[in-house]
């Protein structure tokens, strides 16, 4: 089955975490992002019988999205220089028409099912724990440890020297680490649902969730490199740390993304 009872409620409840966008659109793409993922988690743990894949999952959903939604939250309260910075970058929304506003929070909340529908699948199918499902999350636990110590070592940097752009530690690997952990988390839930998807409804969902997270860290990545282009462009360091140092995929020579319009940033 591609539709369900289990997925209805879980949806609506990711909708009603989205709601917080409806006071700061962004909300939508952040601190609802974070939140949502974990009241999947949560949702998980009512809606099926409990065995040692669920709580696996589960506390993983659970514990990545309260960390996320946590650390943005601190962000935006707690940190002026951010919030001054962001005025000049993201418009606040207050000119926003509603109806747009609801397409958003609409469109946020089916991107974050699908994210998450090959762990869901794995419980409305009744799979329980395989080597598919070790595999992908391990890779989705270091892939949280990877955006975690990217985000302490920016905001330690940043302390250090707020004026300057952060090239050391996991930043020489990539230019957006954090990203790179958010497609290893992604990748790992996606692989974890390879053994349980039946029916090519249920990949399809899968795959277009997959591929939409996907496209967001491109985006987000490409939004990234114009505010720093802007920021620190005329400077020689900068200049060769971009030249030299891949945007989001290690040894991958992909070092721009800039100039691919379709990633809207």
């Amino acid at each position: 089955m591609v539709f369900t009872a289990e997925m209805l409620w879980i949806f609506i409840a990711i909708l009603v975490v989205c709601l917080i966008g409806f006071k700061k659109y962004v909300w939508f793409i952040s601190l609802g992002y974070g939140f949502s993922i974990s009241i999947v988690g949560i949702m998980l743990l009512f809606l099926f019988d409990m065995n040692p894949a669920l709580l696996i999952s589960s506390l993983i959903l659970i514990l990545y999205g309260l960390r996320l939604g946590g650390f943005l939250a601190y962000r935006e309260l707690k940190s002026s220089t951010y919030n001054n910075k962001m005025k000049t970058e993201i418009k606040d929304g207050s000119t926003m028409k509603l109806p747009i506003k609801i397409a958003m929070w609409i469109t946020c909340a089916i991107l974050y099912i699908l994210m998450t529908a090959p762990v869901i699948y794995r419980f409305i199918n009744y799979d329980e724990m395989d080597t598919c499902f070790i595999i992908g999350m391990i890779i989705a636990v270091l892939g949280i440890a990877l955006e975690a110590a990217s985000d302490l070592q920016k905001n330690s940097l940043k302390k250090k020297n707020p004026n300057r752009f952060c090239d050391t530690g996991l930043f020489k690997i990539v230019r957006c680490p954090n990203y790179l952990g958010e497609l290893l988390i992604w990748t790992g839930i996606f692989i974890s649902g390879f053994t349980t998807l039946t029916g090519i409804g249920q990949w399809l969902l899968s795959i277009i969730g997959y591929l939409g997270i996907v496209y967001v860290m491109f985006s987000g990545a490409r939004r990234l490199e114009l505010r720093q282009d802007r920021t620190y462009g005329k400077d020689k360091e900068y200049q060769k740390y971009v030249t030299t140092t891949p945007i989001l995929i290690p040894f991958i020579p992909l070092y721009s993304v800039k100039e691919h319009k379709w990633l809207v940033g």
